[in-house]
């Protein structure tokens, strides 16, 4: 087994896929293109999904990259050895290309060939769909992993809940997948039969890739039908696979976060892994750090705010802060341990160098903002829980005051009520949240399941519309309006975008005349594939971050707007009815925001 460093990593995989026909595809941004189904970037698969429906993708029908991803469903768990907010998935992709008969081949050859990472076949253990009523055993996947050489008896067969992808929603794409583990306790795996894999005590297998084979298509009546496009979806967790490859306990006793931990115990004067709960303050503020870096030096960058992805990024600093103080992080600490990821993720994704500025002032402010009420906020939790017995509940109406007074997000109190064996009345906390927060934390929540984005006609329509507001917003306003942001629905779209004010109502009023002026002409939408640097001649707007000679689809809507975007979009606009704007908002300094509607 290979020891390798992160750099290594990334390179032999996208250079294992290079080998076997795949393009090499830059990360997508974590924030997630119009799909308001998802505040982020949760899986490589995500910024994908068109073309895992059939939309064809201008690098071909084989694809590889290393996808930035955010994933906070288990904040709560972050502190422990293994989980991270952000992480990056590498992946592969074959768009109605080939499918398990090379797929499994090439997974074994990666992880066991010397050249790449090799790992001794009888380390490894594999998990295959077991079969139901819907669809039948994949005897296939397990047949083909014993031609490759695994053993046997290390060959495990799972239900949907443990070997089966999708659909994201309630419809859609979806099939078995397998999944590669490493055995960490060779007694324990020699008990188990075929299909008690779920009943091996915990630390006997660690996961550390999956192959999903998309080949049915879930109606609305509950069948699977085989998909026309059988595709291939893989992942493997960079993290998860450096942490096995070089024999430590933990991911966070990787290369990647070495330069951190030793910043984090000059500031401090205490050692990583002096004691568990220390190691656990170190651990969630590594990880959220990091997290915050790569949400504030995107491309699309965010700040903290209240709301959707804003208010995850003020939790996750304000997180940070609190188990920093634990072991004597001073306060304005955060931007000096952000700097060693910017540094350590520099050649990776430029943009976090590009954008260090914005990164480092947003971490000061928000840190510098939270610190000033931390400890009147904990002097007024402790009273609350001192009043309590074991077991008891703060109510809703106290949980806001601890937010609406010091700052305090709710999940927040919830954890500091649990170390003390009490719990909160969130339910309350959303009826008293302030008319201006009502979308509340439970709706939030919601957008973390990852699903597919809307392709019907109203929000094709609505992303169309959003390239002419962009368009218009440049034009009218200012040639530097860049878009910061965009989410759509079926009933509206939203914008936001860098602009130091609010439009004028003369400058609202000319933005939605130029807009409907070009719906009125009825101008086709014209699709073309070229390569970035012909995209960024001819005058296109977009994101020019990626590798030279990668090709990209440009959307013209005659010479009035001119982006390079992945779709979906109207044949022309004459489909899309009357725009008019029906709100302004203040993001943040400097970022405002536009929501809209199209009116038949």
């Amino acid at each position: 087994m290979k020891k390798l460093t992160s750099e290594t990593l990334r390179q032999l995989y996208l250079k294992f896929f290079e080998s076997k026909g795949h393009a090499v595809i830059p990360s997508a941004s974590l924030i997630p293109e119009n799909d308001p189904t998802v505040l982020f970037t949760t899986a490589g698969m995500h910024p994908l999904v068109p073309y895992l429906l059939g939309e064809k993708h201008p690098a071909g029908n084989r694809l590889t990259d290393v996808q930035k991803c955010v994933r906070t469903g288990d904040i709560d768990e972050v502190g422990d050895s293994s989980h991270c907010t952000f992480f990056e998935m590498l992946g592969n992709w074959s768009l109605g290309d080939y499918f398990k008969e090379r797929m499994i081949p090439w997974s074994f050859e990666f992880l066991t060939s010397p050249e790449y990472l090799g790992i001794p076949v009888e380390d490894i253990a594999v998990t295959c769909f077991a079969g139901d009523s819907d669809c039948p055993k994949d005897e296939e996947s397990a047949e083909l992993w014993k031609k490759c050489g695994i053993l046997p008896q290390n060959i495990y067969f799972l239900p949907k809940s443990g070997n089966w992808w999708g659909p994201a929603g309630i419809t859609g794409p979806c099939g078995p997948d397998t999944e590669m583990h490493i055995i960490r306790n060779r007694a324990e795996a020699d008990k188990l039969g075929a299909y008690d894999f779920d009943n091996a005590p915990s630390g006997t297998f660690l996961e550390i890739w999956n192959d999903v084979f998309m080949q049915y298509n879930k109606t609305a009546e509950g069948k699977y039908e085989p998909l026309k496009q059988r595709n291939v979806d893989t992942g493997m967790g960079l993290e998860r696979t450096l942490c096995i490859l070089n024999g430590k306990n933990s991911v966070y006793e990787t290369d990647i976060f070495e330069n951190a931990i030793a910043e984090i115990e000059g500031l401090t004067g205490r050692k990583y892994g002096e004691s568990e709960e220390v190691t656990r303050a170190f651990r969630v503020v590594l990880d959220h750090v990091r997290t915050a870096t790569f949400m504030l030096g995107d491309v699309k960058g965010i700040v903290p705010s209240n709301t959707d992805q804003g208010y995850i990024l003020r939790r996750i600093i304000r997180r940070a802060v609190r188990f920093g103080r634990n072991i004597g992080l001073p306060t304005g600490s955060l931007k000096s341990v952000s700097a060693t990821i910017v540094n350590k993720y520099a050649e990776v994704y430029p943009e976090l160098v590009k954008n260090s500025a914005r990164v480092y002032e947003e971490l000061e402010k928000e840190e510098n903002k939270f610190s000033k009420t931390l400890q009147q906020g904990i002097r007024e939790f402790e009273k609350v829980a001192s009043n309590l017995a074991a077991g008891g509940e703060i109510d809703g109406v106290t949980a806001f005051h601890l937010y609406d007074t010091y700052g305090f997000p709710v999940e927040i109190t919830g954890e500091m009520a649990r170390e003390k064996g009490l719990t909160v009345d969130v339910k309350g906390y959303e009826a008293a949240y302030s008319e201006h927060q009502a979308k509340s934390r439970a709706g939030s929540e919601q957008k973390f399941a990852c699903g597919l984005a809307d392709h019907k006609e109203e929000t094709t329509n609505l992303h169309t519309a959003t390239h002419l507001l962009h368009a218009a917003l440049k034009k009218i306003c200012s040639p530097d309006i860049e878009q910061k942001g965009s989410n759509i629905t079926e009933e509206r779209l939203r914008f936001d975008f860098n602009f130091s004010r609010k439009l004028t109502p003369e400058e609202v009023a000319a933005v939605e005349n130029a807009v409907n002026e070009q719906i009125a002409l009825n101008v086709p939408v014209v699709m073309k594939e070229m390569t970035l640097e012909e995209a960024r001649t001819q005058g296109f707007t977009g994101l020019f971050e990626s590798k030279y000679g990668e090709r990209v689809k440009t959307y013209s809507i005659g010479e009035f707007s001119k982006e390079i975007c992945g779709g979906p979009h109207a044949e022309s606009t004459g489909a899309l009815g009357r725009f008019k704007i029906a709100k302004q908002e203040n993001v943040s300094a400097g970022v405002k925001r536009i929501k809209a509607v199209l009116v038949r």
